[in-house]
């Protein structure tokens, strides 16, 4: 029995689960040592079973290159951030389990000499290979070694997407940490929490902003050993505080001998990555990811979006929205390591405006955005229109009409009638030019729902948007949508290898979305009860959304349960519908809108104008966009700020938006889903003023208290 006692002293409680056994494969193994654990090995030990007469030697040799996966890890899930978890493995679609560190390997086996990074730095890129990628990353692991990194803490970061940010978070999980993103956005305290929850050795900020921060709340931080910072010069010297110049030397000491044996050390199915939901309904909470989550859904959900690997065609993508997100940070980062990506860093103003102009010079072949990225591009499209002369107007809805009546019809057909490709000739592919987009094959939309005025708006520019939906707790896209498979108004298929599941289905086929496979994450950090919650018996995610799933497979989001509206009459309301509803049929002028009547008699809406947004801040201002100013001249409104139309009560726009309201409420299928009154309020919803999280999501609640004054007038008497 030599080799129980080897393996025991190699890896403690741990099964190797390796291709050793001629047709005993990788699908074979996984199975047999999730249900057969050590019996397996104690055959192998005595020369019999599957992997045949192999000797102690082959076998510890094999493990040096093998993949570890605890056979004593009982659970699917732990709140622990040294825990272990087994996989839910799948063998429809199976890839022996890897670390961070050996998918960059294999990736630097076959890209290490293309370009990874492109930074403007002077007006000018400055470029990284992959192979320099890596040794800097390695470089950076044996510093956060140097500061004293413990294993299983965080290096949490604090800033915009950068190459730094990109080698801080390869360089923590290569030295035996968890990397934690912090959104730029977060105020002191918000940094506090999250910082103080991960239990981060090292906080990597960008700018003497971000610093500012971290040093107000240094003092109640025990774990802190170190801050380092990434851009611009520290204005005042103090212990521990570094920049990214300086750290990267420190840790010229450490012997790659060191630093190996930490990375050896590491399992897939140990914790990663720490993402934190944005805690629209409470604390933020850690969704564990593990080495798995990341490196299982890098190179299987890119693959269902149709992403290229590099030896085929090397994607270019921009990178511009926050990584502490899951969606951008497994769609820039770690997909980009695995298929050798081309990633162009954004620069911070990027959703200000500036987007467009990187995407001209990046040219990318892919593209990621939120809805409401996607939205600002549409509005802005048609403010550039509505001020356009009379043929090229004309010449504009021609084409997208016949876009979108070919793209509604035969959305899967390459031949195109003689009249779509005149149109996309003639005018629409000179405006994906201007956008940027003249090489992009593939655009994409996640982090929360798309409405069907924007779906449709695209595909009238002949550009579909493939749907992906997931969440923090699915490592991003558990559903994708792509080139191959896809189908209008849905969210696609469940990525191969992966399950998707409905439960509590009503009469109309809606039911809780539940997900299962191995992008589903480890747990909630240290919060036991959310994590039994959420993963129930069997190891199925409940995702809180409701949907339905055709016969074909396809994924269609149509609400979430706790937005669900039950009426005092005790009626059900998935408020999306109706939201959607009122803006398609006022698209030029509502912005958002808001269904209330949760506990009431009736049902209520708030509404925002569009507004042009401010361009050094972003945020909304008074003015009614060009788009806007035009449907209040058409129904008869000299209106050109919305507190003009707000104090005034505007007859010609109040009227105009209840005849919309009508037109809603005519469809209704009872008089319970009519919405009796509504209001216009005085700005648009935005980050700052606490209506959307990061990613532009819709803080119900929040808007819910802010607007208590306007919401309780509907009700009284």
């Amino acid at each position: 029995m030599m080799l129980r006692g080897l393996l025991t002293l190699h890896v403690p409680e741990s099964l190797l689960l390796e291709d050793v056994g001629g047709t005993w494969g990788d699908a074979h193994l996984a199975e047999a040592s999730l249900q057969m654990g050590w019996s397996l090995w104690e055959k192998v030990a005595e020369g019999d079973g599957p992997l045949g007469n192999l000797s102690v030697a082959q076998v510890w040799m094999r493990s040096k290159c093998s993949t570890i996966v605890s056979s004593f890890a009982a659970s699917l899930w732990t709140t622990a951030s040294n825990g272990l978890v087994k996989l839910r493995m799948d063998t429809t679609c199976l890839q022996t389990p890897v670390t961070v560190h050996q998918m960059f390997q294999e990736s630097l086996e076959k890209y290490a000499s293309l370009e990874a990074m492109a930074s403007k730095k002077d007006g000018k890129w400055e470029k990284i290979s992959f192979s320099e990628y890596y040794q800097l990353s390695r470089k950076a692991a044996k510093s956060f070694l140097k500061l004293g990194l413990e294993r299983l803490h965080s290096v949490a970061i604090l800033g915009f997407n950068s190459a730094e940010w990109f080698i801080s978070a390869v360089g923590a999980v290569f030295a035996g940490g968890i990397v934690t993103g912090i959104y730029t956005t977060s105020s002191p305290e918000a940094c506090h929490y999250i910082a103080q929850d991960c239990r981060a050795n090292i906080i990597v900020v960008e700018n003497q902003r971000q610093l500012d921060k971290i040093m107000q709340i240094w003092d109640r931080l025990p774990h802190l050993k170190a801050v380092v910072m990434y851009k611009g010069p520290v204005l005042l010297k103090c212990p521990n505080l570094y920049t990214m110049d300086d750290f990267m030397e420190l840790g010229n000491t450490v012997q790659d001998e060191e630093l190996d044996a930490v990375i050896n050390a590491q399992e897939p199915n140990q914790c990663c990555v720490l993402i934190y939901t944005s805690g629209t309904t409470g604390k933020p909470k850690g969704v564990m990811l593990s080495h798995d989550n990341i490196t299982w859904t890098s190179a299987h959900a890119s693959q269902a979006g149709d992403m290229q690997p590099a030896e085929i065609q090397q994607e270019t993508i921009v990178s511009y929205l926050p990584l502490s997100h899951i969606a951008a940070q497994i769609y820039d980062l770690w997909t980009g390591i695995k298929w050798g990506e081309k990633v162009y860093f954004a620069e911070p103003d990027a959703l200000k405006g500036g987007l467009v102009d990187i995407l001209k010079e990046a040219l990318p072949t892919s593209h990621m955005g939120v809805p409401r990225v996607w939205e600002k591009i549409m509005e802005k499209i048609k403010d550039v229109s509505s001020q356009s002369g009379y043929v090229k107007k004309k010449m504009l809805s021609w084409a997208m009409s016949v876009s979108l009546e070919q793209n509604l019809s035969s959305s899967n057909s390459d031949l195109k009638p003689f009249r779509m490709r005149l149109a996309d000739a003639l005018v629409l592919a000179k405006i994906r030019h201007a956008l940027g987009f003249s090489h992009c094959q593939k655009h994409f939309c996640g982090a929360a729902p798309l409405s069907t005025e924007v779906l449709q708006f695209f595909l009238g520019l002949n550009i579909p948007l493939y749907e992906a939906y997931g969440m923090s707790e699915t490592t991003g896209p558990h559903c994708m949508s792509g080139p191959h498979v896809y189908r209008h108004y849905s969210c696609g298929k469940a990525v191969p290898g992966c399950k998707v599941k409905l439960v509590n289905e009503d009469e109309d086929g809606n039911g809780e979305i539940c997900f299962w496979g191995r992008t589903v994450f480890m747990g909630y950090l240290n919060m036991e009860d959310k994590t039994r919650e959420a993963i129930d018996e069997h190891g199925w995610l409940h995702s809180g959304d409701l949907g339905k799933i055709d016969q074909d497979g396809f994924v269609y989001v149509t609400g979430r349960i706790k937005e669900l509206i039950i009426t005092a009459g005790g009626e059900n309301i998935p408020p999306v519908p109706l939201e959607d509803a009122v803006k398609k049929e006022l698209p030029a002028l509502i912005s958002n809108a808001m269904l209330i009547g949760d506990h009431k008699k009736f049902l209520s809406m708030l509404l925002t104008l569009k507004c042009t947004l401010d361009p050094d801040t972003s945020e909304p201002t008074d003015c009614l966009t060009q788009e806007a100013r035009d449907f209040c001249q058409k129904v008869g409104s000299k209106a050109t700020q919305v507190s003009e139309i707000i104090r005034l009560k505007d007859r010609a726009v109040y009227q105009a938006i209840q005849n919309g309201l009508d037109r809603v409420n005519a469809r209704a299928v009872a008089n319970v889903q009519r919405i009796q009154k509504w209001a216009v309020l005085g700005k648009d919803f935005s980050i700052s003023g606490g209506e959307f999280g990061p990613t532009m999501k819709l803080k119900r609640q929040a808007v819910v208290e802010k607007y208590k004054d306007e919401i309780d007038s509907f009700y009284k008497n």
